[in-house]
């Protein structure tokens, strides 16, 4: 196993639902992940490292060099304990993506996760106005409780494979009869856009559905920083996968919808 999990602090986990995102096309899924960081102020709990993560390192405002990291965040709750999965990269090619998303189930499974929740990002064209949530998952009943009239449950030709964390850990998990749905809203595929628009619809689907009580108008507030530390982070983790595109054989994709 090249993915390394590390436990940064004890903490005891009560049936947790998990929700991951990590960045993806307009990285819709990052911004609503690391939103839910911020307003649940959530403990982290586990950093992971990877061989299969990018070979390069992000400079840090200290001026000091970080390896590249996903972290899993804890917070309490009466019923169920939510998880908060953030980050910013991904598994860079298919093996290890596989072999990241079964770490992850193993940790999941540990603590007895009851639910995943994993948000991407659909792309378009041109930048959607009102842009519209779709899900899929690994079975039914949960499509029926997280349904409500903004979430379109009709995906089958709208989007094409879900690339990535986002659709691998959904389909990893039927395989441990833990149910998974992913959450998806349209943006901009532009590599430069952030999908903000997206990532506040996905976090009002499941504030109402989870009663997070979030205060999403906060997100509009934090906006410029959110902008600031995705763009950098985005612009250095794509100038890698144009790198490595080149020494790969031309089949090879790597791209995410997540």
């Amino acid at each position: 196993m090249t993915t390394k999990i590390k436990q940064i602090s004890k903490a005891k986990i009560n049936n947790p639902i998990l929700i991951e995102g990590l960045p993806g096309i307009g990285n819709v899924g990052k911004i609503a992940a690391d939103f839910l960081v911020d307003s649940l102020n959530a403990k982290k709990i586990y950093e992971i490292h990877s061989y299969g993560f990018p070979h390069s390192v992000f400079i840090n405002d200290e001026n000091l060099v970080d390896l590249p990291k996903i972290e899993i965040y804890h917070k309490p709750r009466p019923k169920n304990d939510i998880l908060i999965m953030a980050g910013d990269i991904q598994p860079l090619d298919e093996k290890s993506c596989y072999e990241f998303c079964d770490a992850v189930l193993d940790i999941l499974q540990q603590h007895n996760t009851k639910e995943i929740i994993t948000l991407g990002g659909i792309g378009l064209p041109k930048i959607p106005k009102n842009p519209k949530v779709y899900c899929t998952a690994n079975e039914k009943p949960i499509i029926e409780k997280y349904r409500t009239k903004e979430l379109d449950s009709n995906i089958f030709g709208v989007v094409g494979p879900i690339i990535g964390v986002t659709g691998l850990l959904v389909g990893l998990a039927s395989q441990r009869k833990i149910p998974a749905i992913a959450i998806l809203a349209q943006t901009y595929s532009h590599p430069t856009y952030l999908g903000i628009k997206g990532a506040k619809e996905i976090l009002d689907i499941i504030n109402k559905k989870l009663n997070l009580k979030l205060d999403l108008e906060a997100l509009n507030e934090e906006i410029k920083d959110i902008e600031k530390e995705v763009s950098l982070k985005s612009h250095e983790f794509e100038k890698i996968q144009k790198t490595l595109k080149k020494g790969l054989p031309q089949k090879t994709d790597i791209s995410y919808i997540g």
